[in-house]
């Protein structure tokens, strides 16, 4: 490999590493933000849910831009490692599920009901920090197998 492309990849997996720790951090927020008491106030508590699935929704914007896009991950790890395709593929395929789940809550947070609801949308949003945390994994063992790199993601 060029010293060139090796600092290509290397400014791409650095700029991956951190997306990858705003990711993680959204997903928490939402997590702190859906176990939050709703009996304490159910609108502040819709409230603060919905702001925690708009920053993640971002997030997730941004993970999909940098992996799917023109200069993106995907594409320079099919250049480099063609037989990942399938792994690639999955996850693209994940990222449609991901999106369908941040599109479903949101809409549910825009017209909030009874207790009945706390309940569902907990329930709705848990799935989708479960979806994304195996995508994650999935993710890194892509970087892994492609590029033999750790790229973590938790700083």
């Amino acid at each position: 490999m060029d010293p060139e492309s090796a600092s290509t990849d290397q400014a791409m997996l650095e700029a991956l590493r951190l997306r990858r720790g705003e990711l993680r951090e959204s997903m928490g927020a939402l997590e702190r933000a859906m176990a939050a008491p709703a009996e304490a106030g159910r609108s502040r508590w819709g409230q603060r849910v919905h702001v925690a699935l708009v920053e993640l929704s971002g997030d997730v914007r941004e993970h999909i831009e940098i992996t799917e896009g023109a200069d993106g991950l995907y594409r320079d790890v099919l250049k480099t490692s063609p037989r990942l395709s399938g792994a690639v593929n999955r996850l693209m395929s994940e990222h449609r599920v991901i999106q369908s789940h941040v599109d479903d809550l949101m809409a549910r947070l825009q017209t909030p009901g009874g207790a009945e609801d706390v309940d569902t949308i907990r329930d709705l949003g848990t799935a989708l920090i479960s979806v994304l945390l195996r995508h994650r994994q999935r993710g890194s063992d892509l970087v892994f197998e492609a590029y033999e790199v750790d790229i973590g993601g938790e700083t």
